[in-house]
């Protein structure tokens, strides 16, 4: 055998063994990482129900949680917002208005607001075309949305437009509603993300195309 052979073979050999040794450094470093991870950090990455105090939102703001490792937005919507959902002159612009593609809501947000409470949007954040995350753009009429904007989502990314229920406008790139998660209220305070309502509490919400709250 040539030395040259040698020293290759010597090398090859080398090579395997950093690399299975490096690779049980990696792992014997991780542990110590996932272990100093919180009990709701690990909660939240095994996709585990997420609890919002949607009592803390105030009216006509939005706040941005984490629920199987995807962004979940809880919109805390105005009188003034409900009722632009309901306007004419939206609900011509809107490609699945009576959101008739059942797989983008439970059957008990399949309603005018897409929701179980009308102030409260849970929704997930994620465009339906390409999963970008779109902006939130509440406002009415700004210059570069144009004047009939009656306040949602645009994504910049292609240009898909949504409304402050996630419906999604017609002749964009999006093909259709942006997803509703699970949801149900633990209480008047509490919104629970990934879970269902318990039989019969879902008959409380509002009634298929229209309006109304079981609060009051």
């Amino acid at each position: 055998m040539h030395h040259g052979e040698v020293d290759l073979k010597r090398r090859t050999l080398l090579a395997a063994t950093t690399a299975v040794l490096g690779g049980a450094g990696l792992v014997a470093a991780s542990i110590p990482f996932i272990r100093s991870m919180s009990p709701s950090a690990r909660t939240r990455a095994a996709g585990a129900p997420v609890q919002v105090d949607v009592s803390k939102i105030r009216a006509g703001m939005q706040i941005t949680v984490e629920w199987r490792r995807k962004p979940v937005w809880v919109l805390h919507r105005t009188p003034d917002m409900l009722e632009r959902l309901t306007g004419k002159d939206l609900l011509r612009h809107l490609a699945d208005r009576a959101s008739e593609v059942d797989s983008q809501q439970p059957s008990y947000a399949r309603n005018a607001y897409r929701s179980i409470e009308p102030e409260h949007l849970v929704v997930i954040a994620l465009c339906t075309h390409l999963k970008c995350v779109p902006r939130f753009r509440p406002e009415v009429g700004p210059p570069d949305l144009g004047r009939d904007w009656p306040g949602g989502y645009f994504c910049p990314c292609h240009g898909s437009k949504f409304d402050l229920a996630g419906r999604v406008y017609k002749n964009v790139p999006a093909p259709t509603n942006l997803v509703i998660p699970p949801h149900r209220y633990v209480d008047d305070k509490v919104v629970e993300i990934g879970v269902d309502p318990v039989a019969g509490d879902e008959a409380k919400g509002v009634e298929p195309g229209g309006a109304g709250s079981h609060r009051g």
